[in-house]
């Protein structure tokens, strides 16, 4: 009867232990997930895209006579477009970038990720 209760008191107590050091655990696990992806800017990534991507055509101090998009409002006001475009398969009319080459998917997901975060500029 005697080495029951210790038995017990030692699995009650092992429980309790566990239980006390769960919290910090989770914790840390919610900070871990509250730490924000920074969001994608035009000024941060997609006027640099646009501007290795779709110059000459689209930037005019470069000769290019098409929409500009060397200026945030008309990148912003095509981003739709601009995404359909660089989707398309290299050969099918309306795809760019004229160049002929598919932009690389992390450079397509980018644009996307600007509009998904709300098409910021600074």
């Amino acid at each position: 009867m005697k080495k029951t209760l210790t038995l017990s008191c030692l699995a009650g107590l092992t429980v309790l232990l566990a239980y006390c050091c769960a919290p910090k655990q989770i914790s840390t696990t919610k900070n871990a997930t509250k730490q924000e992806v920074p969001k994608t800017t035009f000024n941060n990534a997609i006027s640099t895209i646009m501007a290795g991507s779709c110059s000459p055509c689209h930037i005019p101090s470069k000769g290019g006579n098409k929409s500009p998009y060397d200026n945030f409002a008309n990148v912003k006001a095509d981003i739709d477009e601009i995404i359909r475009r660089v989707e398309m398969e290299p050969g099918t009319r309306g795809f760019m970038p004229m160049k002929g080459q598919k932009l690389p998917i992390e450079t397509i997901a980018q644009l996307k990720k600007w509009k998904a975060d709300g098409m910021i500029e600074n």
